[in-house]
């Protein structure tokens, strides 16, 4: 076996046995943002035989100051974050196979993309994502590890569905838009993403190589900046009447097959709309359509057009990122007229 993880087979809860199981597992991330890049950088490292790295968005210089994977020039190119950080970390370690998808996960892709998987991180930034993440595990029968972090403070939780409560059970209602602070709008510090970040990667290495006497029950909350740890236990917590555990109504995985989904995005002054069903773009021939219109930019994973004071962020599979407002209905009007129906 390579001489790489020497020093983790020496720890005799993982040991020979457990680095195989390891070698033999298959990890899903969803968001490759702060938590996601620490998370890849773990379970990449530690020798996970396969990574599925699963993120919408591109790299820009806000992300440098935590998202650890990423450098100068990814956000020179905007790079979209799932291939820098898979670049990155092939070169890191060549035995394991990474899969980058440059795409947002919707009840459209949702099973295909985490349905196989040994294990789901969660490294989102919004509630709807990890609802959705939430039924296609509780669905499988496959365990998550919820994780939020943002100011100083952060907080994890393993969920292992038909033995712990969901995350329905625990947040049974989204906060509202708002109510919630972002990293947008708070800030973050990097610490407390490697603290939240770390405490999800160890757990994740107990669940990929059995260890089950040692999972950790608890949903773990800390303030980094006030000195604050705080351990909630929440097994009580498992509903009867959930919607998703309980009942097994996987509402987050009907898709609206209408008008597709449009969200704003909070703190950005942007709004993400996703195409309806399967759809695919070409860019070279959308670029040579609104070149006349506005201003240009084109890399091979994305197309960037301004048309002041918008920007529309295009990727191929039809996903647009609206920049400059807030307000759904001034995106979709945009959309509609520059992208088409």
């Amino acid at each position: 076996m390579d001489m790489r993880y020497s020093r983790q087979i020496l720890f005799r809860p993982i040991g020979q046995a457990g680095q195989e199981r390891l070698l033999g597992s298959r990890v899903a991330i969803v968001g490759m943002g702060a938590l996601g890049t620490v998370l890849a950088n773990h379970m990449v490292r530690a020798g996970v035989g396969f990574v599925r790295l699963i993120d919408r968005d591109f790299v820009e210089p806000s992300n440098l100051q935590r998202q650890m994977l990423y450098d100068e020039e990814d956000a020179r190119q905007s790079l979209p974050k799932a291939i820098a950080a898979a670049e990155k970390l092939r070169r890191i370690n060549s035995g394991v196979q990474v899969e980058p998808h440059v795409t947002d996960l919707t009840p459209y892709n949702a099973e295909e993309l985490l349905a196989d998987a040994d294990l789901v991180l969660d490294a989102t930034d919004n509630f709807q994502t990890r609802y959705l993440i939430n039924d296609v595990c509780v669905k499988h029968g496959k365990p998550w590890i919820y994780g939020g972090a943002v100011s100083a403070k952060g907080m994890f939780t393993a969920i292992r569905p038909g033995e712990t409560p969901c995350l329905r059970c625990l947040f049974p209602e989204a906060p509202k838009a708002g109510d919630a602070p972002t990293c947008d709008t708070a800030g973050v510090i990097g610490p407390i993403i490697h603290i939240v970040a770390s405490y999800q990667a160890t757990e994740a290495l107990k669940l990929l190589v059995g260890a089950r006497d040692a999972f950790n029950p608890n949903l773990e909350h800390f303030d980094l900046w006030e000195n604050r740890h705080q351990q909630i236990r929440v097994a009580h917590t498992r509903r009867p009447d959930c919607p998703a555990c309980g009942k097994r109504e996987f509402t987050y995985l009907m898709p609206d097959t209408q008008e597709g989904m449009a969200v704003s995005l909070c703190g950005r002054n942007t709004v993400q709309i996703t195409p309806g069903g399967r759809s695919q773009l070409q860019l070279d021939k959308l670029a040579e359509t609104l070149a006349p219109l506005g201003e240009i930019e084109r890399n091979r994973f994305l197309l960037r057009f301004r048309t002041e004071p918008y920007t529309l962020v295009v990727f191929p599979d039809g996903r647009v990122l609206v920049q400059g407002t807030d307000d759904i209905s001034v995106a979709r009007t945009l959309y509609a007229k520059y992208i088409g129906a």
